[in-house]
């Protein structure tokens, strides 16, 4: 086995049916990676039923070795989805529509970096049909990096937006990375790249079968929204108007895999902190968007609460977006102005006083003990902000029985 060469494997390397870093989640049959602080777990590991364990000497030099080994003995078509904002829910809902017509293995949640894109490749099957991957980045290269790794058919990037821009300095760099994606695409190719990205042109190479795909027309009707798409009526189980230049991207790379838009509305499963929806008591509602923010997606987000909220009073926890760079104060700002006419809003870390908020804590841990006074019965919430700022402790908080 490869692995021999990259650290230290214990175990029955030639019976083993899957892979997993967490051993938490191992199953019979399963080789354990130990990256991180990991070895700490491999007694953990081999009692859930590790078939064998590996203490890597690069973790992720190990992981693209087995992911890639994967890769090469299969058949599948492999999609790669990259972008500032709306990854993980386009591939949440292309994942939708291929799933009745293809055997079709997804990205987990947001698994769409050095760890998770092998993990995700290391999920293919002999049956596999198709691969829907995630890509994400901090800097310059690595999408390529992961592109060399999953080497895939077809590519999509959802948007550019000011994102990273802590690390790459401008709109014009992160396009440039982004579009490392398309550089690795072999020749012919499909990409498929938003209309409105003039970020994006002067980056995307020659020789690919570039479709572009709209801003849509989007009505939210009977618990559901509706898309036009190439003058049919398309319908998707979810409320997040914001949701359907994601579904627009799907639907183009669908197409382009031979899915033509079904009849049925289409239900959609979105990764875990993303989108989520949760009564609460009095007939309020919970908007669980804790995953991560920047501009775009705290814009979208506050749009959405106010759809939903439907006559209910709105509360909105926000978090503060990082890796904005020196304009990050600025773009807080910006958001002060989009979160007027919330009735509460709880800011949540340092940069989150620019907001202007109601209430302002320094930790989510503050504000997971503050929501308890500030949430009232049949309230619409939405908690958002960056990963770094671990606001689903406040989700955890409001769901907690009350006396």
């Amino acid at each position: 086995m490869r692995a021999l060469s990259l650290g230290r494997l214990e175990g029955d390397a030639e019976s083993v049916t899957g892979v997993d870093v967490d051993s938490r989640r191992i199953r019979p049959g399963d080789l354990f990676v130990a990256v991180q602080s990991g070895e700490a777990f491999l007694d953990d590991a081999r009692r859930r039923g590790a078939a064998a364990t590996l203490v890597p000497d690069d973790a992720h030099a190990a992981l693209a070795a087995l992911g890639s080994a994967v890769r090469a003995r299969s058949d599948a078509r492999v999609v790669a989805i990259t972008g500032s904002v709306g990854k993980t829910s386009t591939k949440d809902i292309l994942a939708a529509l291929l799933r009745p017509r293809f055997r079709t293995v997804a990205a987990p949640d947001g698994f769409n970096n050095e760890i998770g894109l092998p993990l995700t490749l290391c999920r293919i099957e002999p049956e596999t049909e198709v691969v829907v991957t995630e890509m994400a980045m901090r800097g310059a290269g690595q999408i390529r990096d992961l592109a060399r790794v999953a080497r895939p058919h077809l590519g999509v990037i959802t948007a550019i937006a000011p994102v990273h821009l802590e690390q790459l300095g401008s709109l014009e760099n992160i396009a440039r990375a982004k579009a490392e994606l398309l550089e690795e695409l072999p020749a012919g190719a499909v990409a498929v790249l938003p209309e409105d990205a003039p970020e994006l042109e002067p980056f995307v190479p020659d020789g690919l079968d570039v479709r572009r795909f709209p801003a849509p027309a989007a009505e939210v009707r009977d618990g559901r929204t509706h898309l036009r798409w190439h003058g049919r009526d398309v319908a998707f189980g979810f409320t997040a108007r914001h949701q359907a230049a994601n579904a627009a991207a799907a639907l183009a790379a669908a197409e382009a895999l031979g899915v033509d838009p079904p009849d049925e509305p289409v239900e959609v499963t979105f990764s875990r902190l993303r989108s989520q929806e949760v009564e609460l008591p009095g007939g309020g509602v919970l908007i669980n968007d804790a995953w991560n923010a920047n501009p775009v997606a705290m814009r979208a987000a506050l749009a959405h609460l106010r759809d939903r909220a439907d006559g209910r009073r709105t509360v909105a926890i926000l978090g503060e977006m990082t890796e904005l760079g020196p304009e990050a104060p600025g773009y807080h700002r910006e958001i002060a102005g989009e979160a007027e006419g919330i009735d509460v809003v709880l800011g949540v870390g340092e940069l989150a006083r620019e907001y202007r908020p109601d209430e302002w804590t320094r930790t989510a841990a503050e504000a997971a003990a503050a929501v308890r006074g500030l949430v009232r019965p049949g309230d619409a919430v939405l908690v958002k902000g960056s990963r770094v700022v671990g606001l689903e402790a406040v989700v955890e908080a409001l769901q907690e029985p009350r006396p």
